[in-house]
């Protein structure tokens, strides 16, 4: 690692306080949902960060089919990004239920974008189970590529969910055509919360990158010494 990305992670820490600092301290109390709104910014940035892992792994899996000789590498972001994608994936659907538990009456409703979004997570969900099952090999590669590429496309279903059909969930409050609909204080958090959600993602996935690149290399090392022998 570099001395770059060594401090990565410290940024993230000092982003992800800070950012916790606003939602807490700075940012106004909703004037109809109270206090269980922050929730907002934590929900919103996981989800964000979500769809950003799958479209790493979309991306890496692309280059894991179109590549004969540096696939592993890409293979190893791939995998990362599935498993952080995962990981906030499944914070997206754990705030959101408590969220919507205050707001809507129920933890859970059969939404469009809250069935599409557990689909999602259960489609990595099976794609790191398929990696965690198969032998390593070029083979695993490629067809945990595929998955990593079919899966990707359920993305622009999610976020396009509350638009195409009538949900309990509400319209986009940032991307939206007239603008974003929030408060400047509001806005001001989100976008900090953005912004350390995402340096957070980078650092974690070149820290699992880096665990995975060892761990090959220790293979690759164990596998010349069983030959020797």
């Amino acid at each position: 690692m570099t001395e770059r990305t060594r401090t990565l992670p410290l940024i993230a820490l000092v982003g992800v306080t800070v950012a916790l600092v606003l939602i807490f301290l700075y940012a106004p109390t909703e004037a109809l949902q109270g206090n269980i709104q922050r929730i907002f910014y934590i929900h919103v940035p996981s989800a964000w960060i979500a769809y950003l892992a799958f479209i790493v792994v979309a991306v890496s899996s692309v280059l894991v089919l179109a590549r004969r000789t540096d696939w592993r590498r890409w293979d190893r972001m791939a995998s990362a990004a599935a498993e952080l994608g995962v990981v906030f994936t499944t914070i997206v659907l754990t705030t959101g239920p408590i969220w919507g538990r205050r707001v809507w009456g129920v933890w859970w409703v059969w939404d469009a974008r809250l069935t599409s979004t557990l689909v999602l997570w259960l489609i990595y969900v099976g794609y790191l189970v398929f990696r965690a099952m198969t032998p390593h090999g070029e083979r695993r590669a490629r067809l945990a590529a595929v998955i990593g590429v079919i899966g990707a496309v359920d993305i622009p279903v999610i976020h396009f969910a509350v638009i195409w059909w009538r949900t309990l969930h509400p319209l986009p409050t940032v991307l939206r055509p007239g603008g974003p609909q929030l408060p400047g204080s509001m806005l001001f958090t989100l976008m900090v919360s953005l912004v350390a959600f995402t340096i957070l993602f980078v650092a974690l996935l070149i820290i699992r990158m880096g665990i995975a690149d060892a761990a090959d290399r220790i293979e690759e090392i164990e596998a010349v010494g069983l030959e020797r022998v």
